[in-house]
């Protein structure tokens, strides 16, 4: 029973984080109202799928694909996640500096940030 119990929830402990974060994200993307909170909860979504999609890459016994002399055998790691994810990352970052000019803009023109308030102010010009 008990080893059941690890091999389901203790021994994937990174997915159970990612879904954790994933979750967390998402509320705040869905029941914030202020703008900022929005975007960071959206980063909080973006950093959950980058662990999700590297814990994927992960092989057990597995090194770095590197090259190695004449003759030895190893086990490699995939790489390809971690070089998308690192493009992902850039993506990522240019997201959110966007998303915050975006929202000083916001800020500058109507005078409030929070989602409602800024409804009002524009159906109310």
């Amino acid at each position: 029973m008990i080893e059941a119990f690890y091999e389901i929830f203790l021994s994937r402990y990174n997915y159970w984080m990612a879904i954790i974060l994933m979750l967390i994200g998402l509320y705040a993307l869905i029941a914030k109202q202020n703008l900022v909170k929005k975007l960071i909860g959206l980063n909080i979504f973006q950093t959950a799928i980058f662990l999700f999609y590297i814990s994927f890459s992960e092989v057990q016994g597995g090194t770095a694909p590197i090259y190695l002399p004449e003759g030895v055998d190893a086990l490699y790691v995939n790489p390809l996640p971690h070089v998308l994810i690192l493009t992902a990352i850039v993506v990522g970052v240019s997201v959110t500096a966007v998303g915050l000019s975006l929202i000083v803009r916001i800020y500058e023109e109507y005078g409030v940030i929070d989602e409602d308030d800024l409804m009002q102010v524009v159906r109310g010009r």
